[in-house]
C-alpha cells in the first residue's frame, strides 16, 4: 500500500480503471449525461422567467394593471418545462441505475471468474474474509455509490456552470460577487478531499480484515470454544474494531464536514448579494426582479458545491473500493493453456515423478529431487512425518501449483503439455478435511458428475455404511445440507468418500480420508476403499501405518526427498526410518 502522499494518486487511478470498465456503457452513460445536462439547462430557465413574473406584477405595485395574461403565459412555461425537467430527471436515474447495477453484476461475474483462473498459492498468502469482503462490501460500496455519484456529480457541474452564464448575462457585478462569495468553498473542500481519501482506503481495508477476522473465528468457534480463546480472539475483534472505527469516522467526519461548509457559503453568498443587489436598485442599475432571479441563481451556483461535496465523499469510496476489487482482478494468473493440444485419453494409471524440485517460496525448497515410477493399478502410500511433504506431492501430481524443475508424467506424457483441467479429470479426491455444500444429500454426492442413477448413489453409500442413517431422515436423500447439517464429522467423511466412488477417474488421491471416523467406520471404509481402488492408481496418506500395510508400494519421505520406498514387508526388514515409525506407532498404543 501506497502512503498518505500517494492517496491522491491512487484515487485518480482507480477511478480511471473504472471509466475503462464502464467504457462498454458508453452510449447509456453518454445518454445520462445528456439528459442530465438538459435536465439542468431546464432548470437554469426558470429563474429567468420568475424575473420577468417578478418585474410584472411590480409593475402592478405602482397603480399600472398587471398583465395577467403574460403572468399566465409565464405560469404555464415554467410548469411545463419543470414537468420535462422531472421526466428527463426520471429517465437519467433509471438509466444510471441500470448502468451500476449492471457493473455490480459484472465485477461480481469477472470476480468469479477470476477466482477459477488463480494460483492456490493466491488462497494461501490471503484470508478468505478478505476475497469475500471484495466480492460482496466493496463491489456493493462501488454499485451503490457510482449510481448516485455520476449523476449528481454531472448535474452538479453543469448547474455551477450554467448558473454562472445565466448570472453574467444577466449583470456583472452581481456574478462577481456570488461567485467571489463561493470560491472558498472551492478552496476548503480540495484541502478536505486531499487529506480524507487516505482513511476512506483505510476503511475498506480495515471492513477486509474485520470479515477475515469473524469469517475465521466463526468457522472455527469449536475449537475457540474448547481451548478457551475467546479472550484473544475478542482481543483481537476489539484491535480491528477500533482501527475500523477510527478510520470509519475520520472519513466520514472529514467527509461530513463538507455540507456544513457549503451551507456556509450559500448563506454567505445570499448576504452579498442582498448587499449589493440593495445598492444597484438604489442607484438604479437592476430591478427587484433581478435581485430576485438572483437569489436564485445563488442558491443554484452553491447547491452544486453542497451536491459536489457529497459526490467527491462517495467518489472516495467508489475510489477506495475500485482499488480493492481491481487489485485483485490485477492478481497474477495460472498461464493460459488455450493452446495445448494433447490430451489425457484412456488413462492406465502410469505415474512417474522424474527429480521433481518444489518451493511454495523462492528459494525455499519443499521438494527435493523427488523421483519415483509407479505402474497402473498400483495402491502407493505416502507416509513420513509432519511437514515431510507428501500432501505437497500429490498437489503437484494434480497441478495445482508449478514444479520449480523436473516433471510428472501420466501414462508416459508430461502433465505440463495438457490442460490443468485435463489433468484433474483423471482423479478423485478424498482430503482430511470433508466438504460439503448447500444442497441435498444426492447432490453431494453425485456433485458435478452427470447421468449417476440413484442405485448407485445408493449403492456408494452402502459401500462406506451410510445408507441406514441417511434411510432414518424425514426426506432421506432429498434431506438438504447446509453449513449446520446435523452431521457428523465422520459422517461427512463418510459422505465425500461415497462421492468419490461415484467418480469414474482413473486416478485415486485418499489424504487422510478415515482420520475423521471410529474404528468400526473406519473398517467398513477402508473395504470400500480397497474395492474403489481396484484397477486404478491410488495415492494413499496416512499417519496410521495399520491402514497401508496392505499398499503394493510405500513411499518414506522425510523434509521433502524420497529416502526409503518398498512394500510393508520389505521396509520393515531394512529396519529404517519406516520401521521406527511404524514400530513407534505400536509402542504408543501400548
Amino acid at each position: 500500500m501506497g502512503g498518505p502522499k500517494d492517496k491522491p494518486k491512487e484515487f485518480v487511478n482507480s477511478w480511471k480503471k473504472l471509466i475503462n470498465y464502464l467504457n462498454r456503457y458508453k452510449k447509456a452513460l453518454l445518454l445520462a449525461i445528456i439528459l442530465s445536462t438538459a435536465s439542468t439547462i431546464i432548470t437554469l430557465i426558470g429563474p429567468d422567467k420568475l424575473s420577468e413574473m417578478t418585474d410584472l406584477i411590480q409593475v402592478g405595485l405602482t397603480g399600472a394593471p398587471i398583465d395577467i395574461e403574460a403572468v399566465g403565459r409565464i405560469a404555464v412555461f415554467l410548469l411545463t418545462i419543470y414537468v420535462i425537467g422531472a421526466i428527463l430527471n426520471f429517465i437519467q436515474g433509471y438509466v444510471m441505475a441500470t448502468v451500476s447495477q449492471k457493473t455490480s453484476y459484472n465485477l461480481r461475474r469477472d470476480i468469479s471468474h477470476k477466482i477459477n483462473r488463480l494460483p492456490l498459492g493466491y488462497f494461501d498468502r490471503s484470508s478468505t474474509g478478505d476475497t469475500m469482503s471484495r466480492i460482496t462490501n466493496d463491489v456493493d460500496t462501488i454499485g451503490h455509490s457510482m449510481n448516485q455519484t455520476i449523476s449528481m456529480f454531472i448535474s452538479s457541474v453543469t448547474l455551477l456552470v450554467g448558473s454562472a452564464v445565466m448570472m453574467a448575462v444577466n449583470d456583472v457585478v452581481m456574478m462577481v460577487t456570488a461567485v467571489l462569495s463561493s470560491i472558498i468553498g472551492f478552496l476548503l473542500m480540495g484541502v478536505i478531499m486531499s487529506r480524507s481519501q487516505k482513511y476512506f482506503s483505510i476503511q475498506q481495508e480495515n471492513l477486509g480484515n474485520m470479515n477475515g477476522h469473524v469469517a475465521e473465528i466463526y468457522s472455527s468457534h469449536n475449537i475457540v470454544k474448547a481451548y478457551n480463546g475467546q479472550k484473544n480472539a475478542k482481543v483481537k475483534f476489539d484491535r480491528i474494531n477500533n482501527d475500523l472505527a477510527s478510520s470509519a469516522f475520520k472519513s466520514q467526519f472529514m467527509g461530513g464536514l463538507m455540507m456544513p461548509l457549503m451551507g456556509f457559503v450559500g448563506n454567505f453568498g445570499y448576504v452579498m448579494v442582498c448587499i449589493v443587489g440593495s445598492i444597484l436598485v438604489l442607484e438604479g442599475q437592476i430591478t427587484i426582479g433581478t435581485i430576485v432571479a438572483f437569489l436564485i441563481y445563488v442558491r443554484l451556483f452553491t447547491q452544486p458545491l453542497s451536491q459536489i461535496s457529497q459526490a467527491v465523499v462517495g467518489m472516495q469510496s467508489v475510489a477506495a473500493a475500485s482499488e480493492r476489487v481491481f487489485e485483485f482482478l490485477g492478481e497474477k494468473e495460472m498461464e493460459d493453456e488455450s493452446d495445448k493440444v494433447k490430451e489425457l485419453t484412456d488413462v492406465k494409471g502410469h505415474v512417474e515423478f522424474r527429480n521433481v524440485t518444489f518451493s511454495y517460496v523462492p528459494g525455499k525448497e519443499i521438494i527435493h529431487n523427488f523421483s519415483a515410477n509407479l505402474k497402473p493399478g498400483q495402491k502407493v502410500a505416502i507416509v513420513g512425518p509432519t511437514g515431510a511433504g507428501k500432501t505437497t506431492i500429490v498437489n503437484l501430481l494434480m497441478r495445482f501449483y508449478e514444479l520449480d524443475s523436473g516433471d510428472i508424467l501420466i501414462d508416459g506424457v508430461s502433465t505440463k503439455d495438457v490442460k490443468r483441467e485435463n489433468v484433474h479429470d483423471q482423479f478423485c479426491m478424498v482430503l482430511q478435511d470433508s466438504w460439503i455444500f448447500e444442497g441435498t444429500i444426492r447432490e453431494n454426492i453425485v456433485y458435478s458428475r452427470e447421468n449417476v442413477s440413484d442405485q448407485e448413489v445408493e449403492d456408494a453409500c452402502r459401500a462406506v455404511g451410510l445408507h441406514h442413517f441417511i434411510s432414518t431422515l424425514e426426506d432421506g436423500y432429498d434431506t438438504v445440507l447446509a453449513d449446520n447439517a446435523t452431521l457428523s464429522v465422520g459422517q461427512k467423511q463418510q459422505l465425500t468418500i461415497a462421492r468419490a466412488i461415484i467418480d469414474r477417474s482413473p486416478l485415486l488421491i485418499l489424504d487422510e480420508a478415515t482420520s475423521s471416523v471410529d474404528t468400526r467406520t473406519e473398517k467398513i471404509i477402508q473395504d470400500a476403499m480397497d474395492s474403489l481402488s481396484q484397477g486404478r492408481t491410488s495415492f494413499v496418506i496416512a499417519h496410521r501405518l495399520s491402514t497401508i500395510r496392505n499398499s503394493d508400494l510405500i513411499l518414506v519421505m522425510k523434509d521433502g526427498r524420497l529416502i526409503e520406498q518398498g512394500n510393508h514387508d520389505e521396509l520393515l526388514a531394512q529396519g529404517g526410518f519406516y520401521s521406527e515409525l511404524y514400530n513407534s506407532q505400536f509402542e504408543e498404543t501400548d
